[in-house]
This record gives structure tokens, sequence and C-alpha cells, in this order.
């Protein structure tokens, strides 16, 4: 299995999801390795795996607003509409998603 360093610079789209999917409420202390890489820097990552590559994600402050803006992205589409699909609304009762998200 190959273990790759990265930056938040060099995130794809597919180790954004990985994130996302992994820390839905974001990573703690706890969930960072800390690490000497081969030039001697300390590196401070989140770890997340694809079934070939593991991925150590240098943790910044980037980081997060890269990953809070990439799960706003994709939050929209991907968590309302699952839930709106098996829901039989008239057209004359109002709700908003924070409603139909909460019941």
């Amino acid at each position: 299995m190959n273990r790759v360093i990265v930056d938040y610079k060099k995130l794809t789209p597919e180790i954004l999801n990985l994130l996302v999917e992994k820390f839905p409420d974001g990573y703690g202390i706890r969930d960072i390795i800390k690490f000497t890489n081969h030039k001697g820097q300390y590196i401070e990552a989140v770890e997340v795996k694809t079934e070939e590559t593991t991925y150590l994600v240098k943790v910044s402050d980037q980081l997060v607003d890269s990953m809070v803006i990439h799960e706003e992205l994709l939050g929209d589409d991907s968590i309302i509409d699952p839930i709106v699909e098996g829901i039989d609304i008239e057209e004359d009762i109002d709700l908003d998603a924070t409603e139909l998200i909460d019941d």
C-alpha cells in the first residue's frame, strides 16, 4: 500500500470526500498523527485510506476551510434530496430542510 503525504493545496475532490466522510464533524486531537518526515520536518496529519493508498493530509487552518467548503458544496444535494424523496409533501405545507432533518 502506498503512503502519500498531501498538503491542502494539492487535495483532490476524492481526498476531500474521504476526509468529509471520515470526519463529518471535524477531526480532533486524537485523530492527528504526528511524525517527522524524511527531511526532518515535524508533520501533523490526519489519515484517510483508499484500497490502494493511505493519505496523510497535513493539518492546517486551510485544510479545515477546504473541508467545510467542500462539504457545503456537496451538502445541499447529497443530504437533503434522499430525505425529501421518501416524503410525500402536499403543496400547501411549507416545510424547510431543517424541519425535515430534525424529524
